[in-house]
């Protein structure tokens, strides 16, 4: 009956935690949503009248921030669900799908953006930007900037990766605006030099190509099941064997799912003892890995003898120091 009422505890602070985690989500990306609206228009309307090709494509890019914001949004109501028949380990792939989305987003913005700058330097169609631009561009970076900071923040205090994937996007849409407060101001100053301006939103894309490979290449490793850092496996390694009645580990597998860690061991123990026993030890092993700093979501433990392995403690040992 305890083991009852504490699993409908657990369950009910697992729930709250969710639904907590899903408004934070939204709040800040409701923040940033609104920011991006008003700097794609602020940002178009001041590249148009401005005669700044750099600063349209610069609104672009914020448009592109819009998109992933809506992207969240509605992905933010799924992701955070707790696992059901249908999906045992959760829904935390909806939010590993919606980061790489993102990338693939700002990639393809990053593209469109290099080509058309190109061709506008072939045709020699650039024109000298006014100052209206430069202050709009000097705008975006201080604005986008600080929400960078402050969705960052949020991402990772919830663990978020989607959410810290679009802290990045705001990071590249402020960096990217810099080439183009650059190449407006010198653009200004010496007039000859007006083909500066498109050579900005060239510079602009390459920036929006390096963020968008920052934010997908996490997810697609993700999705295809890539394990831990030799690091991180070498830690788990030392945690399993802090328990003093663990021989040896092998068969260590581990994969990420929405940013958290799943581990698959078998720990090696003395054949003597209870199989009682040995699943208390089990349970101590992986309470001791719930209880790290490494956002672990779960462990599933394999209880073998000592005298089925008995190269075991050879193997661990060149398994930590590899």
């Amino acid at each position: 009956m305890q083991g009852g009422i504490y699993y409908i505890k657990t369950m009910s602070i697992l729930h709250k935690a969710i639904e907590d985690n899903t408004k934070e989500v939204r709040k800040v990306t409701l923040l940033g949503m609104g920011i991006n609206i008003f700097l794609t228009i602020s940002k178009f309307l001041a590249g148009i009248f401005g005669n700044s090709r750099a600063l349209v494509a610069d609104a672009i890019h914020s448009l592109s921030d819009l998109s992933t914001d809506i992207a969240i949004l509605i992905g933010s109501r799924y992701w955070n669900q707790p696992p059901d028949v249908e999906h045992p380990y959760g829904h935390r792939r909806i939010e590993t799908l919606i980061s790489v989305a993102i990338g693939l987003v700002l990639a393809s913005v990053g593209v469109v953006l290099a080509l058309e700058a190109i061709k506008s330097l072939s045709e020699h169609k650039s024109s000298s930007p006014t100052l209206v631009a430069a202050v709009m561009a000097f705008v975006s970076i201080i604005v986008k900037e600080w929400l960078y900071h402050y969705t960052l923040k949020i991402g990772k205090r919830i663990k978020s990766s989607a959410t810290v994937a679009n802290a990045w996007h705001h990071r590249s849409d402020a960096i990217s605006s810099i080439p183009v407060l650059v190449a407006i101001l010198a653009s200004y100053v010496f007039p000859d030099w007006f083909f500066l301006d498109a050579v900005g939103a060239i510079l602009v894309s390459i920036f929006i190509l390096q963020a968008a490979f920052h934010i997908a290449w996490p997810g697609i490793s993700e999705i295809i099941d890539r394990g831990a850092s030799k690091e991180i496996k070498g830690k788990l390694m030392k945690i399993a064997l802090a328990t003093p009645e663990v021989k040896s580990v092998h068969n260590l597998r581990t994969r990420y799912s929405g940013g958290s860690l799943y581990i698959d061991m078998h720990i090696v123990l003395t054949p003597s003892i209870t199989l009682y026993q040995a699943h208390l030890i089990g349970n101590r092993v992986r309470d001791s890995f719930l209880a790290s700093h490494l956002d672990i979501m779960e462990v599933l433990i394999h209880l073998d003898p000592h005298d089925d392995h008995e190269e075991d403690e050879r193997i661990t040992e060149k398994l930590i120091n590899s």
